[in-house]
């Protein structure tokens, strides 16, 4: 059986009243801790395989979805794949047809340039979590539609509350729009501006396919992951 969101915020809590502990500790000047590091070591992985299970029990619940018309021309689901304990996650608006070939997401040209920008992040793509809002092909690469994302948003935000990243980056106006429930945002004017998504930190940027229709505004997704990363680090200090 699949854990219950309770269960997610129990370990949650047990993590970040850890994390208050030890800062308490510190700043009375205790160095040394009377841990078993290989015991710790051993409950940190447990948790984080338990994010991966969940990940699994998540992509049996979708199945072979039926629960909206793209299901109809789709090849296959583009669940989403990277690293179950990723401190950030990219969210795009859909598979194009390599992603829809290969069964997973941003594989054709946008791919290989979100790729690039991961690895000029200082990351390896397998280091991040990469999803999108709808997770089967719209025909001819046309935008999802609204009862198209209504069926299938649970299951990204499914995927956030699993992996709990230190930050999200939304690729385009699609997916900005639809995880902040705001269809009129436009990218062009929130880029590089910190939106909330319960509790989350969203870092909202271009696309990469309009990136490679536009390469001029490759230095403003630059930024924006930039601006990201230091929020990551920022977060670390506290």
């Amino acid at each position: 059986m699949g854990r219950t969101l309770k269960q997610d915020n129990m370990d949650f809590n047990i993590f970040s009243d850890l994390k208050s502990m030890l800062a308490c500790y510190q700043a009375f000047g205790v160095e040394n801790l009377p841990v078993d590091l290989e015991a710790f070591k051993s409950i940190i992985s447990s948790r984080l395989s338990d994010r991966g299970l969940m990940l699994e029990e998540l992509r049996k619940d979708i199945g072979e979805c039926t629960r909206c018309k793209l299901s109809k021309q789709r090849k296959n689901i583009v669940f989403g794949e990277g690293s179950s304990s990723s401190k950030i996650m990219f969210i795009g608006e859909a598979p194009g047809k390599e992603e829809d070939i290969q069964s997973r997401p941003f594989v054709g040209e946008a791919g290989v340039l979100l790729t690039r920008l991961i690895e000029k992040m200082g990351l390896k793509r397998g280091e991040v979590y990469i999803a999108n809002i709808v997770k089967c092909r719209p025909p001819e690469n046309r935008n999802p539609e609204d009862d198209e994302i209504s069926s299938c948003i649970s299951f990204v935000d499914r995927q956030i509350e699993i992996i709990r990243p230190e930050v999200i980056i939304t690729l385009g106006r699609i997916a900005l729009q639809s995880l902040m429930k705001n269809p009129s945002l436009k990218i062009t004017a929130v880029r590089g501006r910190f939106f909330d998504y319960k509790g989350i930190p969203v870092m909202p940027t271009f696309h990469p396919a309009y990136l490679l229709r536009n390469p001029g505004d490759k230095w403003k997704t630059w930024s924006d992951a930039q601006r990201a990363m230091e929020k990551i680090k920022t977060e670390v200090v506290k």
